[in-house]
Formats: structure tokens, sequence, C-alpha cells
């Protein structure tokens, strides 16, 4: 079975006491994760360290970073690079997310460039697309989520694509209560793996995980996680309340 993923995304929100005591309250459910399920926590940069310590003596619990920025290092005041991640053994980081294409105009091209400097040190990209209500309306998601793919991923050999996650995030479906339908998941993460699979193969295609990333609550996920092609979530709102999220975590496959 391909890697089925619960994945925290904290946005903005919570200070750091605030995110020390949900996750000591999401880690006190002791849910033992299977072989081929993780649980990751991507969390703002202060608290990377806090959570990579919580999570180090659980199996198949991850810190992840949010971001990195598109270049090695150099004079870039406020930024984070991958090789400051990898010094505190990070082991995912969150790239593309709807909010930084939207709100810091991050392109295709710069998102292609994370994702390679998240490969070279051996941090597991958590690569996200999807498109807004205006393209979903317009019946051109399949075409828009494609672009995104090719011109981010497509330079990557087969053995580098096998350690992405994609997160498919339907933007009209993002903090307003909507939610797709779980035939649109089901449709559009079937759609993602066939354009994986034009490229490197089916084999291939069938080990990379792709997660949902639209208003999963608890009393949805199960249903959404159910879908064949949809691997777990990318989870923001209700990964904030420890009783929301640790029901989400249970309903993986």
């Amino acid at each position: 079975m391909r890697t089925q993923i619960a994945a925290a995304n904290w946005k903005m929100n919570l200070t750091f006491q605030q995110g020390e005591k949900l996750l000591d309250d999401i880690l006190a459910a002791e849910i033992k994760l299977k072989d081929h399920q993780k649980t990751i926590f991507a969390v703002p940069y202060p608290y990377l360290t806090m959570t990579r310590s919580e999570v180090a003596e659980e199996k198949n619990y991850y810190a992840a970073s949010q971001n990195c920025y598109h270049k090695k290092s150099g004079a870039y005041t406020g930024e984070v690079s991958v090789e400051m991640l990898h010094s505190l053994n990070i082991n995912y980081c969150v790239v593309g997310h709807s909010e930084r294409r939207e709100y810091f105009l991050e392109t295709n091209v710069i998102l292609a460039d994370k994702v390679n400097l998240c490969l070279e040190s051996f941090i597991a990209p958590i690569f996200c697309c999807g498109e807004a209500l205006a393209i979903r309306e317009a019946g051109t998601q399949n075409e828009f989520v494609t672009k995104q793919l090719e011109e981010s991923l497509f330079h990557l050999t087969a053995e580098q694509i096998k350690g992405i996650v994609i997160a498919y995030e339907p933007i009209w479906a993002i903090g307003t209560g909507k939610t797709a339908t779980t035939a649109q998941a089901q449709e559009m993460h079937a759609h993602l793996r066939s354009v994986i699979a034009s490229k490197y193969g089916e084999a291939i295609a069938n080990q990379v995980p792709i997660l949902y990333g639209g208003s999963v609550k608890a009393n949805n996920a199960k249903e959404l996680f159910s879908c064949p092609d949809v691997d777990g979530g990318l989870v923001g709102g209700a990964s904030l309340v420890a009783a929301d999220f640790i029901e989400i975590i249970r309903s993986l496959k």
C-alpha cells in the first residue's frame, strides 16, 4: 500500500506554549501508526526544534517546515534555507502552498528551485497544487494542475519523483467551509496520478502519495481517505484541535 499521511499545517497560528500543549495532547492518544502510515506536523519556524523533539521517540511521526527559500544561502534577511532545515534534522517541507503562491507570488519556476534544494538536502517536499474557483467553474482545472506539475516537477528523475509527496488543494475549499465531494476529490487525484504516469509510468505513479488539502475535518476524513487515490490529508484548521486531528489520524487507510 502507498504511504498514507495525516499532515497538519498550523500556518501562522498558536504560541509556543499552545503548540507544545497541542502536540502533547495529540501524542497522549498513543496512536500506533502502521508501517505505511505517517503523521507530519508542519509548524512555524520557531517551533521546529520543539516539534522534532516531541516526536523523536514516536514511530512514523515527523516535523515539517511550512516553507523554505528558493536560494541556497546569501543576503536574504528573514528567510530560511533548506540547509538550515537539514541541520535541524527536519525531514519534510511544504512547497508551493496556495497561500504562498497567492500572497507571495511564488511561481512554478521558483517552486522547482525549492524542490531541487529540498531533495539535495534529503528533505521530502510536500508539493501543493490546485485551482481557484474561477478555474474550477471554467472547467479547466485538469489543465491547470497538469501545468503546475509539469513546470515544477517534471525535470526530476523517476527516482526523485518517488521522494515527493503531492497535496491537492482545491483553493475554493480552503477555509471556506466548502469541501470537494468525495467524487471530485477522487477524480482530481486520479487525474494527478495519470499525469505522473504519463511521464514516469504507472509503477512509479502508484508509489507517490497524493494528499487532499481542502477543509479536511474529523467528520469527513474517513470518507475522503477511503477514495482509492486519496492517500491522506494536508489539514489546516482541524489540525489545531487535538480531538479533531486525533480522529483524522485514525481515519488513515
